[in-house]
């Protein structure tokens, strides 16, 4: 039968498919299929198109924040419920959960397919991804739910209905661990500028999902006795690093907003600056949530330089933010450290980093820098042919930052970009959530498919290159 035969065909092909290619591909089906439904009458009104549903679509899946649309208004409680079940997919790990169907979706796949998809994953150990997936799961919900009910009895007292005050709760619990800065205000977390409670569990949470869950549950494990020893490197250099960041960003604010004077800072008091600051920090790190109104006239450009530096770094392997990773950085530290020593490996806490390591976190940061670049490029270009509203170069790559690194935060560039602006951030959020290593590897097996099937043992001579 025709339709027997074309459905066989379409298995052959998406069993072909490699990690990469899978997850890609299993992404862009999400994405799609997610923008039809909320683009139907039962999940938003007439003012979202199918347009702004593929751009919220996409922003919701790579858990990025950047919106068109206003969630609390444009949109209905299904289309709510819909987009906090898109953000639990993708601040879950849109590649760990399209390897973990793999398995299931490619049937008749051998033992050693099997063991290096398990090694494409950071978080899941070779045979043991179900379990470790039901782990995500299980402490996502935990930590979810805790931070809801907080929210409900302690944070958001002034609204009155029962329902929107429990669904207010949930779903900014369910955005804050997804890192994700979706609201229900157009406004974010602004009102909620002086509320301790509220700041407290959005910080909580949102530190809490960057850190991934292989931090979160070697912490548990020895939480008895919590030794610096006992704990993993990846750990212990995550929370450090995590640590040296929040340090910086918080001091780094109020040093550039206190000598720019006339910014968001003039007029609070030290308490509520020093909060201001370590919210606006937490959240640069691929949060989006915001407590003051983002714009030029209202931060100094030496402070959306800072807010930048933190977008890009972003959050830890495994969790559910993005950017180049905070490990990543603490490797180059290190191969800097090194080169300036005269060692020739790169040492961590007497630890030896391999060379493989320390070429994929200069491959990251490269790559991801200059596809920064390239968006930008266009969105100037894009500006100059007139189709968007002349910006300023800062705000396009303010702007670009946050979309790649899957922040949120917007400077009101976003809403005001032509089609062709807002396809570059679409494309942007989805290459930044996805990593630009994983993407460049889809592509280079799609080009090079029955070619290089045997790893290349060939040796070549060496000589040295001058830098």
């Amino acid at each position: 039968m025709p339709f027997s035969k074309a459905v066989y065909r379409t298995q052959g092909w998406y069993r072909r498919l490699t990690v990469p290619q899978f997850t890609v591909v299993t992404g862009l089906l999400m994405i799609i299929l997610g923008a039809f439904i909320i683009s139907s009458p039962i999940c938003s009104n007439a003012r979202v198109g199918f347009w702004e549903a593929l751009f919220t679509a996409t922003s919701a899946l790579t858990v990025t924040g950047l919106t068109i649309i206003d969630v609390g208004e444009d949109l209905t409680i299904f289309g709510q419920i819909f987009l906090a079940l898109m953000l639990l997919v993708g601040g879950l790990g849109l590649m760990a959960i399209t390897t973990f169907l793999q398995g299931f979706v490619v049937s008749g796949t051998e033992l050693r397919c099997r063991l290096d998809r398990g090694k494409t994953l950071d978080e899941f150990g070779v045979g043991g991804v179900g379990r470790t997936f039901r782990g995500i799961a299980v402490t996502a919900a935990a930590l979810i739910l805790v931070g809801a009910v907080v929210l409900y009895c302690f944070g958001f007292n002034e609204i009155p209905n029962t329902g929107e005050r429990i669904w207010a709760s949930l779903f900014h619990s369910i955005s804050a661990y997804n890192n994700a800065g979706f609201g229900l205000w157009s406004e974010s977390m602004q009102a909620y500028r002086t509320n301790w409670v509220v700041n407290a569990v959005i910080v909580f949470l949102i530190v809490l999902g960057g850190l991934g869950w292989r931090v979160t549950s070697d912490l548990w494990i020895n939480r008895k006795s919590l030794q610096r020893r006992r704990l993993s490197l990846h750990t212990r250099l995550v929370l450090r690093t995590s640590v040296c960041l929040l340090v910086f960003g918080t001091v780094g604010l109020m040093i550039t907003e206190s000598l720019a004077q006339e910014t968001f800072l003039a007029g609070l008091s030290w308490p509520e600056r020093i909060s201001t600051a370590f919210f606006e920090s937490v959240s640069a790190r691929t949060a989006g949530f915001t407590n003051i109104p983002l714009s030029v006239g209202n931060i100094s450009e030496s402070g959306l330089l800072l807010l930048m530096t933190l977008m890009f770094i972003g959050a830890s392997p495994g969790g559910t933010g993005g950017g180049i990773k905070t490990t990543t950085l603490a490797a180059l530290m290190a191969a800097t450290r090194s080169t300036l020593r005269g060692q020739q490996d790169v040492v961590i806490r007497n630890r030896q980093i391999s060379d493989k390591v320390v070429l994929k976190a200069v491959g990251i940061t490269v790559g991801s820098l200059l596809f920064v670049l390239m968006m930008a490029l266009l969105l100037t270009i894009s500006s100059n042919l007139g189709e968007d509203q002349p910006f300023s170069f800062l705000e396009m790559l303010f702007t670009c930052i946050s979309a790649f690194a899957t922040v949120g935060f917007d400077v009101g560039v976003t809403q005001q970009l032509g089609h062709f602006g807002q396809v570059v951030l679409v494309v942007g959020m989805f290459v930044g959530r996805l990593g630009i290593l994983l993407l460049l590897s889809a592509v280079w097996e799609a080009l090079n498919r029955g070619k290089f099937q045997h790893q290349n043992r060939i040796g070549y001579p060496r000589e040295d290159l001058y830098v």
